[in-house]
């Protein structure tokens, strides 16, 4: 089944194998480099992989995870970004790319101003922690949100002008979305309320709408989607169909499955696709495709996964990394 073609929003995959995002920090302080666009020619040279996520890019500077993130936070990003496109289209493969906020998770004394967040409440990723010193956030304002959608709409036009296929909106792994999302870290009780899930998923679904009106039906939305915290009072996985249904309404192309305040791991788990079950649920319940990212290091156990029902498309990182030449021997 890897090597079916499948249909994501009006963008034709011819197979369902997905570099994911992965955070290089080979950018130079944001702007693309050399080395970056050198990494991604290289990564889809052959055109094996039928998709390829661009890492995470923030849309604001307070937004902005880590010094060498790739910024797509002002039009001075199209050209270079263009760049990246191009090295992989010759390639043959299609490309997109996740743009993000991180929140609570920004380092303040990266970004020079204190962070912001649904709520004035400490970042439950603790992987956050043991990594960069983070401050307590500012709870956002209706005008904070309002000037938020619009930027994660204009960072959308920037990358459509860059000569992308798309964008992938980041709502997973304890970002800024992510913690809209999480009961753990929302606790608002206004129209984005962490208390009912309408209110967990709003600011996602005015964003997909907002990038759909801003970059029209042919570009492709994808939603990385932490579905679960695996944590007492967090995101849980009997809520994963009817969330999934309302990101799907509102005009999500594809999902993109992976954790939330637990990270892009899953403790306890050893088996190839961590996050399968939930993977899972979101194809019982929402007409897109699925794709499922999380461990998975072998060719049969991707097929496995696909043949059983998890996922559609099977995203594989870290073992791409350590064999370049993984998605030729696995499409051959």
């Amino acid at each position: 089944m890897l090597n079916d073609p499948i249909q994501a929003g009006n963008l034709t995959l011819k197979n369902r194998l997905v570099m994911p995002p992965m955070a290089t920090e080979k950018s130079a302080g944001g702007t693309v480099s050399d080395a970056l666009v050198r990494y991604y020619a290289e990564m889809s040279q052959g055109g094996y992989l039928g998709l390829i996520v661009l890492e995470h890019c923030y849309v604001s500077p307070e937004g902005k995870a880590s010094p060498n993130q790739v910024s797509v936070a002002e039009d001075a990003c199209i050209e270079p970004l263009r760049r990246i496109a191009d090295a992989v289209h010759r390639n043959g493969v299609p490309l997109i790319a996740q743009i993000s906020h991180a929140g609570s998770a920004a380092p303040e004394n990266l970004t020079g101003t204190r962070p912001i967040a649904p709520s004035e409440v400490m970042n439950a990723n603790t992987l956050f922690s043991r990594i960069v010193r983070l401050s307590l956030p500012r709870e956002m304002t209706q005008d904070d949100i309002d000037r938020l959608i619009a930027r994660f709409a204009d960072a959308a036009a920037r990358i459509q002008k860059a000569g992308f296929d798309g964008v992938e909106v980041h709502s997973a792994h304890g970002y800024l979305l992510g913690q809209f999302y999480s009961p753990l870290t929302n606790r608002r009780t206004d129209q984005y309320t962490g208390g009912t899930l309408e209110g967990r998923t709003k600011l996602q679904t005015q964003i997909i709408e907002a990038v759909r009106e801003t970059c029209g039906a042919g570009f492709l939305i994808s939603l990385r989607w932490g579905a679960c915290d695996y944590a007492d009072g967090g995101a849980a996985l009997d809520e994963v169909p009817a969330a999934a249904r309302i990101f799907a309404g509102a005009g999500a192309d594809l999902i993109s499955i992976s954790g939330n305040m637990c990270g892009y791991l899953r403790s306890g788990h050893s088996e190839q696709g961590w996050f399968a079950e939930l993977s899972e649920a979101v194809k019982k319940s929402a007409d897109v495709p699925v794709l499922l990212t999380g461990g998975i290091t072998e060719k049969d156990a991707a097929e496995k996964l696909l043949a059983e029902g998890k996922a559609d498309l099977i995203g594989v990182g870290r073992a791409l990394l350590k064999n370049r030449k993984l998605p030729e021997a696995w499409m051959k």
